[in-house]
């Protein structure tokens, strides 16, 4: 009888276990393809050819299983796992909005792959091309005259920056007016914080051009020649964004900026004026973190973090 009770009490454990809900990845189907190969056109010196011909580290785009295995766990959490200020939003709908909003998180998540602005940069696929597209289509209302306004708006937004009649090629998130064209300091507001407390990008634009429009940044990686930007356009696109309290360009982004001396504190702001830095002109369309030595800087202050008694 008791071995017939013990069977019983098992049998009904693993019935439990088994009903148990299980929390899923996100599914793959509404993850875009990366619309890159890894390793095209190698140029013998780890880097290869991405979107547009930009040079890219040859082991981007990942493979893909791995990137949705990176990106369930991001949207399960509810933001970048390896980047906490960058929330992971990943709606599953089919309106463009939501669809846009699932390529951001994809980009964000291949930027900070392994780490804090340690990934694959966005020309490691077409994920913009791809965001471009869905945003320069009309989003469809259920109003209506909602409908006609918005169309009505879009198209003077449109002829405001001088799109074409079609809205080819214009990112519409961008051009809904006049004063938002993708310029750094367009929606510039003075600084709330000490500027010193602004790393120094620690790389020098048009560093060893290779013709092609590449230079080097830190650790020998090829970024383009106008990277980093000037100092103080920086400072103002960075002033923006902590003034909105997210990125302008990226508003899925978090732009914490607090200015004691802690650990924390000071990754934080580094966390920051990396993602600032990589959405400088657009989601996704600034210079890569290897323009500066912030990731080098980040990581050791994160060492030291770990280091701490209680971490």
């Amino acid at each position: 009888m008791k071995s017939t009770a013990i069977l019983q009490l098992a049998f009904a454990a693993v019935s439990y276990v088994a009903a148990a809900p299980v929390r899923r990845g996100v599914d793959p189907s509404l993850v875009p393809e990366f619309g890159i190969a890894p390793g095209t056109n190698p140029t013998g010196t780890g880097d290869c050819e991405g979107n547009k011909g930009v040079a890219i580290p040859c082991t981007c785009p990942p493979d893909r299983d791995s990137f949705i295995a990176a990106l369930s766990a991001n949207v399960a959490f509810g933001h970048d796992v390896n980047n906490t200020v960058v929330p992971a939003p990943f709606p599953t709908d089919n309106s463009i909005q939501s669809q846009v909003t699932r390529i951001q998180t994809a980009i964000t998540t291949l930027q900070n792959l392994h780490g804090p602005g340690v990934g694959c940069p966005a020309a490691a696929t077409t994920f913009l091309a791809q965001i471009a597209a869905l945003q320069a289509q009309p989003e469809i209302s259920s109003t209506p005259a909602a409908a006609a306004a918005t169309s009505s708006a879009a198209g003077a937004a449109g002829a405001a920056v001088g799109a074409d009649p079609a809205g080819a090629g214009v990112i519409t998130a961008s051009a809904t007016s006049a004063s938002q064209a993708p310029n750094p300091t367009a929606n510039s507001v003075a600084p709330t914080f000490d500027v010193s407390l602004v790393p120094e990008f620690g790389v020098i634009a048009g560093s060893q051009p290779d013709g092609t429009g590449n230079c080097k940044g830190a650790n020998g990686v090829l970024i383009p020649c106008s990277c980093p930007p000037d100092r103080a356009a920086f400072i103002d696109s960075l002033s923006g964004n902590v003034a909105a309290g997210h990125d302008i360009n990226n508003p899925g982004v978090g732009a914490a900026f607090p200015t004691d001396n802690s650990l924390a504190s000071q990754i934080t702001r580094f966390q920051t004026v990396i993602s600032s830095m990589q959405n400088l002109h657009g989601a996704g369309v600034g210079c890569p973190a290897a323009a500066t030595t912030w990731s080098s800087q980040l990581a050791a202050l994160i060492a030291q973090q770990a280091s701490e008694p209680g971490k």
